[in-house]
């Protein structure tokens, strides 16, 4: 086998590399190729990243001579002076393209439109030129996308003005758009080579998404960080009062608010930054999101109480199996609850739903088995479930009905469904 590592001045991207290995049987007749590929990505707590004085966008756009960037319409409204102010302060040229990013516009012709601004005239962003993206998670997701197809890979800068964005979808190397009637169907790994994360920007968050995009943070708690977990329970609702910190003068709270995103972060980037084109399974971060793939767009859930319902399903379903005692469970439910998280829907009593989903991410998931995450021993840990079967899938529906029936609401959460609940 012949090792080939190709000249550093050719290189056509400074964020990523790659090198390989050819072999040739002795008749002439068969090639195989070994390639690899490398990239690295970065996520940094900033404070104030619009301020002039805050360096980051800075250090990245002046040598590269402007910015090019991709920007939500409500992101661009709240925040869009701010962000032409930073870059006219620096001296560097900035081209916005704003874009409307409701769950409805999560499509394959808004991810067409951005790739078509990208490589327009006058623009004709350069491959080894990182694009900006700044918005929550749709924006996040479709223009990732629009950049894994510019060039075959344009890189990107992320800054995520939601909870979602900031610490799941904008960090993640999934790049996606909806199908029908399933989330997310269609999509590629590319991570952004820089997340920017400033909760500043989660101030002038709606409540409703302010409380979703917790559920991600949750979701990290449970299954990985049983300190994190203890932190959302004793800080959690004050956290939502108080916007993560933004909206009142506390530095303790402050303090608290920094370390929870970063322990959501870091949970999270340990196992999806390290297994960065999903080649295994073992993904902590999947919790919440196996049946829910199915069940969210159905009910016209948000997705964070969609979520937020398996979540809470689940940990049902780990108690008959042995893995978590009804106390752990119930933790789970009352940290949600408190949250003002949905814990229960009757969209998950719909079985054929529920075996539909199992069959779609099984073969998303390499088709050798479910592989479903569930909380084991205590909140903090986790397991994977290969099956599930369909009796046990049964009684854990019966089981979470049963259990959620005796709150007042049934389990249900606060603002928990989408105001554009269309689908493509």
């Amino acid at each position: 086998m012949t090792a080939l590592r190709h000249a550093d001045g050719y290189a056509t991207s400074a964020h990523y590399d790659g090198s390989g290995r050819i072999r040739h049987d002795a008749g002439g007749r068969s090639l195989t190729v070994d390639a690899t590929f490398s990239l690295r990505a970065e996520v940094r707590l900033v404070d104030r990243v619009f301020d002039p004085a805050t360096p980051d966008l800075a250090q990245v756009y002046a040598p590269a001579g402007r910015c090019v960037a991709l920007v939500d319409a409500t992101v661009d409204r709240l925040h869009g002076d701010a962000l032409r102010a930073y870059f006219a302060e620096h001296g560097i040229p900035l081209t916005v393209e704003v874009f409307r990013a409701l769950e409805e516009d999560k499509t394959l012709d808004t991810v067409c439109r951005m790739a078509a601004f990208l490589g327009s005239d006058g623009c004709d962003v350069a491959r080894g030129e990182p694009v900006l993206v700044v918005g929550g998670g749709v924006l996040t997701d479709t223009a990732g996308l629009a950049c894994a197809l510019l060039n075959r890979r344009t890189p990107y800068v992320m800054i995520g003005t939601s909870i979602v964005s900031a610490v799941d979808a904008g960090p993640s190397p999934r790049t996606c758009v909806n199908g029908t009637l399933m989330k997310n169907a269609l999509g590629a790994y590319h991570p952004p080579v820089l997340t920017l994360v400033d909760r500043a920007l989660f101030r002038t968050l709606a409540p409703e998404h302010l409380r979703h995009g917790v559920a991600e943070i949750v979701k990290m708690a449970a299954v990985d960080d049983e300190v994190l977990f203890g932190l959302l329970q004793r800080h959690g609702r004050a956290l939502l009062a108080t916007r993560f910190a933004t909206t009142a003068d506390d530095p303790e709270l402050a303090a608290v608010a920094d370390e929870v995103l970063f322990r959501s972060l870091y949970a999270y980037m340990r196992h999806e930054g390290t297994n960065m084109f999903e080649t295994r399974q073992d993904r902590p971060h999947a919790y919440g999101h196996t049946w829910s793939t199915k069940f969210e767009p159905v009910a016209g859930l948000l997705h964070g109480h969609a979520v937020a319902v398996e979540m809470a399903f689940t940990a049902t379903l780990a108690t008959l199996v042995g893995w978590l005692d009804e106390d752990g469970r119930d933790a789970l439910l009352a940290l949600c609850r408190d949250l003002g998280l949905a814990v229960h829907h009757p969209v998950i009593e719909d079985l054929a739903l529920m075996r539909a989903a199992q069959d779609t991410v099984r073969r998303k998931r390499g088709g050798s088995a479910l592989w479903v995450v569930a909380p084991r021993d205590v909140l903090g840990r986790c397991d994977y479930l290969a099956e599930v079967e369909d009796s046990l899938l049964a009684e854990a529906v019966g089981r979470h009905r049963a259990r959620c029936s005796g709150f007042p609401d049934g389990g249900g959460g606060s603002d928990m469904y989408l105001r554009d609940a269309r689908w493509a």
